[in-house]
């Protein structure tokens, strides 16, 4: 029942459909009980009027946060850190977000991310700052002579130098 992972709960359910869309399955993790969970989840129900339809974990002796390094020394032995974990169709944790106990998640990052990691995978490109669907992406640097060579005569993409190429996807 703290009041900042209640507004990310809350935050989380509204962009699921965006989440699914991508095929991402949510998943939270809470170190409190299983009663908790369910009265929590009630309370977010009748006082926000948001339905959580994902799974929330009860990971009461904190294997799990244990295992994904969610308990830091000093932080607090009781509580976990919030953390989003971007995890792959194999099982390889591809993104880790923390965030201090006073400051709520950005959702929209989370999904940026994930679009992001999706496009790389996808296209065998790189995202570059601030990338968004639709923008150009980063034509991965060469590792050769002969790919430095072969980017000079490179059509329809915007060089910068020969390390950084972008193109539109």
């Amino acid at each position: 029942f703290t009041p900042v992972c209640t507004t990310e709960l809350v935050a989380f359910a509204q962009k699921q459909p965006e989440f699914e869309q991508r095929g991402v399955q949510l998943v939270g993790l809470s170190i409190d009980s299983v009663h908790s969970h369910l009265a929590w989840l009630k309370n977010i129900e009748e006082h926000l009027g948001t339905k959580i339809n994902y799974p929330l974990i009860a990971d009461l002796d904190m294997k799990v946060a244990q295992k994904f390094g969610m308990i830091h020394p000093g932080a607090s032995a009781t509580a976990t850190v919030r953390a989003v974990f971007v995890i792959d169709p194999q099982g390889v944790v591809r993104s880790l977000f923390y965030y201090p106990m006073n400051v709520g998640r950005n959702i929209d990052e989370i999904l940026r991310a994930v679009e992001g990691l999706q496009t790389a995978d996808k296209n065998s490109v790189a995202c570059p700052a601030n990338w968004h669907p639709g923008e150009q992406v980063i034509v991965p640097p060469p590792k050769t002579m002969k790919e430095v060579e072969q980017r000079e005569s490179m059509e329809g993409v915007d060089k910068v130098d020969f390390y950084l190429v972008k193109r539109d996807l």
